[in-house]
């Protein structure tokens, strides 16, 4: 069985860590400090901007910026290797092939397998924009509660029914890892081995996650029923009051963004 990663959340809460993604919004750092609609605007058009660079001399200076923004957020590298490995992983597989048939600079070759040098180029200018983006990305969902980022996305007009399904997606993950580990625990107490790949053992992993899935659903119904009984679906009034209230420090740090952003558009153009 894989190893339980354990987290006391910023309430106190023990639990485990699955997603994760807002576990170190309590830290205090200048990207903590900066309120969240205005940096969700902001580092979703530095996202927007790294997916559309093409020319390689940009890639340095979109390094720069994203490792100075990661280390102003003072997040741990442990917490960007966990995110990065196995998405990292998917990518690799896909780029892996790019330098043997793209291009036509071959720069080794052995025998009927050929490394071309465009191919080469296009693999540093994927993995570059991914970790780049994949960073970012952390930064802006990792500095703040995740509840607070789904306000802020609904602000900026997502879709009411939408942020309700993320956040009950995000929240039933966790709840779906905390019953899990209490299964496994109770079949380790009882003498099972996952580390030994036997037909017993996988009955019984299968036997565990048929049950998971009966109780996931059956919770799924009990919280919906819930849900309706308080009310939800209803028409409200309530004002959207997200926006309101914002300090000097956030816009400054939003115009400072666009600014970088525009900048790698406009770039292009001077090169």
């Amino acid at each position: 069985m894989a190893r339980e990663t354990r987290t006391v959340t910023p309430r106190g809460r023990e639990g485990v860590a699955i997603l994760g993604i807002d576990r170190y919004a309590h830290l205090k750092s200048p990207v903590h400090r900066w309120q969240h609609p205005p940096k969700l605007l902001g580092l979703l058009s530095l996202i927007f901007t790294f997916a559309g660079v093409e020319r390689l001399q940009l890639l340095p200076l979109m390094v720069g910026v994203t490792a100075g923004l990661y280390a102003l957020s003072r997040l741990p590298f442990s917490f960007l290797w966990g995110h990065l490995r196995y998405p990292g992983l998917f990518i690799a597989g896909v780029v892996v092939f790019l330098p043997l048939v793209q291009g036509e600079t071959v720069i080794v070759q052995w025998g009927a397998v050929a490394v071309r040098w465009e191919g080469c180029l296009t693999v540093v200018l994927i993995v570059t924009r991914f970790v780049c983006i994949v960073t970012v990305s952390l930064v802006l969902f990792g500095t703040a509660p995740f509840v607070s980022s789904l306000k802020a996305m609904r602000s900026l007009g997502l879709p009411k029914l939408l942020v309700d399904m993320a956040l009950l997606t995000y929240r039933y993950l966790e709840e779906l890892a905390e019953m899990r580990l209490r299964m496994q625990r109770a079949m380790t107490l009882r003498g099972f081995r996952g580390d030994r790949l036997t037909k017993r053992n996988l009955e019984r992993l299968a036997d565990l996650v048929g049950t998971l899935l009966v109780r996931s659903y059956e919770q799924s119904q009990r919280v919906y029923q819930a849900m309706i009984l308080r009310g939800y679906g209803q028409p409200t009034t309530e004002q959207d009051q997200t926006w309101q209230g914002i300090h000097a420090y956030s816009w400054w740090g939003l115009v400072l963004t666009l600014v970088i952003a525009c900048s790698f558009w406009i770039a292009p153009l001077v090169l």
